[in-house]
């Protein structure tokens, strides 16, 4: 028998077979708000010295200023005794007031009397009784399990959500009349979804002069969700650039969106060319993280006035009062610099170039997490067969290109406008780089935006200390999220276990026989059922405690030689057993079960084949 469930919440009889009747007082403190009991302010700090049986639950009260003296006296029917006595500050002097606590029919009552004050008229208050029936002004920390789920047992509120919000995008499914020429499959995909808006006027080229469009796509034997960048209207006019390809489909890095695949396609209408990637849901580019407020974001005063003259010229001032506005702190500029240059060591080591480092083609995926997303594009589209350029030659000077592109980046961040990166706008950046922040990151931006040869690997000593700090908190949230998944690593094995009694009890009829789930070790686990499921208090009531069904199911589980007693529902039998008989019925009855469902679906499949 579980003892760690409340006595209330198991059948008079059932106690009675074990042995163990006597009463146990349980209760849940409940502030008073009546005026005139002076003494319920201070209810909720007392702690109670007299030796009376609380619920592992309950919260244990501290700080204490109550002391006792009496013993308590308990009787099943009708039982008055004090718990305590509370010292009240009067103007003469401190005032003990004594705490009693009465049983009638089963019901607890806390009754706190009040001090005979001048305000009373020297007439002592009659008692205002607190009970465990719990209401507005009770703490939620005293609230038991049936009214409040314990945080342990489950994830965290936030984290749920954010799961619950990715898989709600990665399951959405597009509107038919709002995209009527959406294709139903494309090449090995469907259930394309738009992630971005689809307009047919080609106002912004993406690619050099291709206009570009991104989906949400499963695949069709996998199941799996894939993001699809298609580039409109463009026709492969050489397969030579697919090797390139075969190099960017080998990185696997955590700031990289990894490229899956690459194919043509007239699916759309058009020549198109597709780029798979992995999908990461609820990803946010870097330009509408932190540059959607952006120039002209600032009024400046002046400007209505022609005739007044400007201190500073226009563009120095808006970034100047911008910056200070809207200023980035460092260590997150740091936390981005050192994921960026995480993933252009690994491109660079490989012989390849980024080539897309701005803004709008780095993604947020969570929690500050940067993916280098577009790769390979600029590779396959600007692809020239008939350079006469060494291929390597071009790479060194793509890699160049982005540590300048990088330089550029973290200038913007760290001024939050891309209005600092254009050329008549770079000292003035710089300068309020220098007088923002420290010199260690004005002289890393310094010498990425610096007309030299330079590697990625050098700006390793630039970052110094500042990596521990990112690995640390990297190691950091991983604790954090292992600590969750702890809370739910059992929930899979407590599942398959409540499925296998769900599909064993009550089941109408099986092999013909409709009270086969009413006899033999069938009935022991419908009786197990409703203990662990089905308890109620001694008034009736429906008592659910989350400790005991998770307790009952782990001890099942695990066939504990622990006896239960196990009643029937007219209360006319009476079974004693352990744990360990209920798992070997449990095993038994499923068994029957499973194998009776294997033979059928054997049977259906031979029919099928001849």
């Amino acid at each position: 028998m579980d003892w760690m469930t409340p006595v209330a919440a198991r059948p008079h009889s059932t106690l009675s077979q074990l042995g163990r009747t006597n009463h146990v007082t349980e209760f849940i403190p409940r502030l008073n708000n009546s005026p005139n009991t002076s003494a319920s302010s201070n209810f909720s700090n007392s702690s109670f010295s007299t030796p009376v049986a609380f619920h592992p639950l309950t919260k244990k009260f501290e700080d204490s200023e109550l002391a006792s003296t009496d013993s308590v006296v308990q009787s099943p029917s009708h039982s008055t005794s004090p718990i305590g006595h509370d010292k009240l500050n009067t103007s003469n002097g401190p005032l003990v007031v004594p705490a009693y606590q009465e049983n009638v029919g089963g019901t607890t009552y806390f009754y706190q009397f009040s001090a005979t004050t001048p305000e009373h008229n020297g007439v002592e208050p009659s008692p205002e009784p607190i009970t465990s029936t719990p209401n507005t002004s009770t703490p939620t920390d005293y609230m038991s399990l049936q009214n409040k789920a314990d945080p342990s047992f489950f994830i965290a509120e936030e984290l749920k959500n954010d799961i619950l919000s990715r898989n709600m995008l990665t399951l959405l499914q597009p509107d038919p009349a709002q995209y009527p020429d959406l294709p139903q499959e494309v090449d090995s995909y469907h259930e394309l979804f738009p992630l971005e808006p689809i307009s047919n006027q080609v106002l912004h080229k993406a690619h050099l002069g291709y206009q570009a469009s991104m989906y949400k796509a499963t695949h069709i034997k996998t199941g799996l969700h894939y993001c699809l960048r298609r580039i409109h209207g463009f026709r492969l006019q050489n397969t030579k650039c697919l090797s390139v390809v075969d190099m960017w489909k080998k990185l696997n890095h955590s700031n990289i969106v990894q490229l899956k695949e690459v194919f043509t396609t007239k699916a759309f209408g058009d020549n198109s060319l597709v780029f798979v990637y992995s999908y990461h849901p609820g990803s946010e580019t870097l330009l509408n993280k932190h540059f959607s407020i952006d120039q002209p974001g600032y009024m400046d005063p002046f400007i209505n006035d022609k005739s007044t003259p400007m201190p500073y010229s226009y563009q120095k001032n808006n970034l100047l009062r911008h910056q200070q506005n809207n200023k980035l702190p460092e260590p997150l500029i740091w936390n981005y610099i050192i994921q960026l240059t995480s993933a252009l060591r690994l491109i660079h080591s490989n012989v390849l170039a980024c080539r897309s480092l701005d803004p709008t083609k780095i993604v947020l995926t969570s929690k500050n997490r940067l993916r280098l997303s577009c790769l390979a594009v600029m590779d396959v589209v600007l692809h020239d067969s008939n350079s006469a350029l060494n291929h390597l030659a071009l790479v060194h000077h793509y890699q160049q290109e982005d540590l300048t592109a990088l330089g550029k980046l973290v200038l913007a961040l760290a001024c939050k406008s891309t209005v600092a990166v254009q050329r008549e706008n770079i000292s003035t950046a710089l300068d309020i780089v220098n007088r923002t922040y420290t010199i260690d990151l004005r002289n890393l931006i310094m010498y990425l935006l610096a007309n030299q040869r330079r590697s990625v690997t050098d700006l390793m000593p630039m970052i110094g200390a500042r990596f521990y700090t990112q690995l640390d908190n990297v190691h950091n949230q991983v604790e954090i999220l292992e600590g969750e998944l702890t809370k739910e690593v059992q929930n899979g094995r407590l599942f398959r276990l409540m499925s296998k009694l769900a599909t064993i009890n009550e089941r109408p009829e099986f092999n013909m026989a409709s009270t086969w789930a009413e006899t033999g070790d069938r009935y022991m686990l419908k009786l197990f059922r409703d203990y662990v499921f089905h308890q109620v208090t001694e008034e009736g009531q429906p008592w659910i405690d989350m400790a005991h069904i998770v307790q009952c199911l782990n001890k099942l589980d695990v066939g504990v030689p622990e006896k239960i007693c196990l009643m029937s529902r007219d209360e006319q039998s009476i079974l004693v057993v352990s744990y360990a008989e209920l798992k070997h019925c449990l095993e038994q009855s499923f068994q029957e079960l499973s194998s009776s469902a294997a033979l059928h679906h054997d049977l259906a499949t031979g029919d099928e084949k001849e």
